[in-house]
């Protein structure tokens, strides 16, 4: 199994949650890890100068393994079309579907690579997965 963790567990990591920084420690060891390319936009998005430079570290240890993940046009339409039926479903406003925008990318990318998603935010990925069908755990 390879792995990639969503921007929730290294936030939670960063702000010192014990829970997202097990999260990170117990699944290192156990997989080969990836990382997303919108992960580490939401990740520099957040940041500041002392976090960025963390952020620049991983970028480059992850570039240097080739282990970055990064959404295609075929990710990018998918994520729209998962948003539409999302949004048909759930009655979602343009609002609420932007906010799953970022996640549905991830989820859709992920899937593509056959990584699975580890994440601290389960139910916008439980209805992410009702449209798509990545491999994710919420923990």
């Amino acid at each position: 199994m390879r792995i990639l963790y969503d921007s929730s567990v290294y936030i939670g990591a960063l702000r010192g949650d014990p829970q997202a920084r097990l999260l990170l420690e117990r699944w290192q060891r156990k997989a080969p890890l990836w990382v997303s390319a919108v992960v580490l936009e939401e990740l520099y998005a957040g940041a500041d100068r002392a976090a960025a430079k963390l952020i620049d570290k991983l970028v480059a240890d992850f570039e240097r393994a080739g282990r970055v993940v990064t959404p295609t046009l075929s990710d990018w339409t998918e994520t729209g079309q998962i948003l539409e039926r999302i949004g048909s479903k759930y009655g979602f406003e343009s609002k609420g579907l932007a906010r799953l925008t970022n996640d549905t990318l991830i989820a859709t990318s992920a899937r593509r690579q056959g990584i699975t998603v580890l994440t601290a935010n389960a139910r916008d990925f439980a209805r992410i997965a009702e449209f798509c069908s990545v491999t994710w755990r919420g923990e």
